[in-house]
């Protein structure tokens, strides 16, 4: 246990942020590291309770009382084996992960919970900073090829994982660059894109090979991948956005967030943009959707300097607190305020849009909107609802972005050709136990086979799967399992 009393005599902190508008005239990450007085304090608050629930609450299984032990004892190096041994990629969910761990921490029965997040983050970089973090090359190759297609966490994970295994592993990604999501979909304000490039720098020292501008069923032949490797991993995401077909959808005006997200990115990297520039600059913005993909729109637009930012969500606001109906060490569906909240937007819950206006030019100028009632269930979910009776309204509005999800990767090109099962939800059907599809050499892993997740879930699904492909391909697997790892010892 870090420190007996640690809970008792210290509270939770998080570290200094840049003031709002102060972060908002550049697009760098704002969040300082601890000192390390601050960072010993927080690990001193980890009970080591006896059923540490943090661990079902975290999808990768992190071994957190123990890594928060060995940071409060400044056993770095220790604290970097434990944590590494259950997570590929901690300095990805150390930026971006919602803690589901925090959420299960037994000391947030009635205290604020550990900062795990802050700790993990701080334990990769300090592990970085003392050259603690080197290539793992492995000593004897299998002669197995393993094929790869998507390089987003998912398929990062994997190939991390089967490379460890000795296994030649090729990631091909449709994108210029590799890391998925993590380079062109979340803003660099969250994850500066020098953070993925690094590890995909470590990656290629440990020998996995990295094919990119590959878009495999449509520039790289499918048959060609099935007859030169022993086993392919489909990790390419859930890709299709959820559209809001309603009159005036092809108005100039109204994009998909993900989109403009990408843009920005490439922007920022120096990269040539496709498409129509989105811009918010000077712009009424409407951002339809209230999760991560919404506020990632929210901040990015408040730094194009936007005239006015404003989120809507069909849902009702959720409460701030726990319910009866979500009791710790449950996930809870409570109001979740951003650092892009914190930038400034008009929130709004429990509405509907009706239609998209244009003017004479087919440009967005405004949407028309209506008041939602919402009745509940037994379980205190919202179930169904009712537009209120004259609260139709009009809201002006030149650049609407739809943040409303993903319904399940793309179907054209790859998975057609290759006729791959899908399940009722239009996901991969391949199952938690093996990750295999209906085609034998042909595994499944991330978004593409759950839908729509976290990051920190990919990475698991990514681990998991690798380890399948491993005793697919030899028999047995000495990669670990989620939740039965064998810490080295250190």
């Amino acid at each position: 246990m870090a420190k007996p009393t640690g809970f008792l005599e210290f509270t939770r902190e998080l570290p200094y942020r840049r003031p709002p508008q102060e972060r908002l005239n550049d697009y760098n990450e704002f969040v300082d590291r601890y000192t390390p007085e601050k960072l010993n304090e927080q690990a001193a608050r980890c009970m080591d309770c006896g059923i540490p629930f943090c661990h079902h609450g975290c999808p990768v299984g992190n071994i957190i009382p123990e890594f928060n032990d060995a940071v409060y004892r400044k056993s770095w190096k220790e604290a970097y084996d434990i944590l590494i041994s259950t997570n590929n990629f901690p300095e990805f969910t150390g930026r971006i992960c919602p803690a589901p761990c925090e959420t299960s921490c037994v000391l947030g029965i009635n205290q604020p919970a550990i900062t795990i997040e802050e700790i993990e983050k701080h334990i990769i970089e300090i592990a970085f900073d003392n050259g603690f973090v080197q290539p793992k090359i492995p000593n004897v190759r299998t002669g197995k090829k393993i094929a790869i297609v998507g390089s987003g966490p998912a398929g990062l994970a994997a190939a991390a994982q089967l490379n460890y295994a000795g296994h030649s592993v090729t990631v091909f990604e449709r994108d210029d660059e590799p890391g998925g999501l993590l380079r062109y979909g979340i803003p660099d304000f969250k994850l500066e894109k020098w953070v993925v490039e690094r590890r995909i720098k470590l990656m290629e020292e440990e020998g996995v090979v990295f094919r990119c501008n590959a878009n495999v069923g449509l520039d790289i032949s499918v048959n060609d991948l099935l007859r030169e490797y022993h086993t392919i991993v489909l990790a390419t995401g859930s890709t299709i956005p959820r559209d809001l077909n309603i009159p005036g959808r092809d108005l100039n005006g109204v994009y998909f967030a993900m989109d403009f997200l990408k843009q920005q990115n490439k922007r920022i990297s120096n990269k040539a943009v496709q498409g129509d520039d989105i811009f918010a600059t000077d712009k009424n913005i409407i951002v339809i959707g209230g999760g991560d993909t919404g506020s990632d729109c929210v901040g990015t637009s408040n730094r194009h300097k936007a005239l006015s930012v404003t989120q809507f969500e069909l849902l009702p606001k959720p409460p701030e607190n726990r319910t009866s109906y979500m009791p710790w060490p449950t996930y809870p569906m409570v109001l979740k305020t951003t650092s892009s909240h914190e930038e400034g937007v008009k929130r709004h819950w429990a509405i509907a849009t009706k239609e998209f206006i244009g003017d004479e030019d087919g440009n967005l100028k405004a949407l028309r909107i209506v008041d939602l009632e919402w009745k509940f269930a037994h379980d205190g979910k919202p179930a169904k609802f009712e537009e209120v009776a004259g609260s139709e309204t009009e809201i002006p509005c030149e650049l609407a972005l739809l943040a409303m999800g993903f319904i399940h990767p793309q179907h054209e090109g790859l998975l057609e050709q290759l006729e791959i099962e899908l399940d009722e939800r239009g996901n991969v059907r391949a199952s938690e136990k093996n990750y295999h599809t209906n085609i034998s050499k042909i595994f499944a892993a991330g978004d593409i086979r759950r839908g729509q997740s976290l990051v920190v879930w990919a990475i698991s699904e990514g681990r998991e799967c690798a380890r399948k492909v491993d005793e697919y391909l030899i028999g047995h697997s000495l990669l670990e399992a989620k939740d039965q790892n064998i810490l080295h010892k250190i």
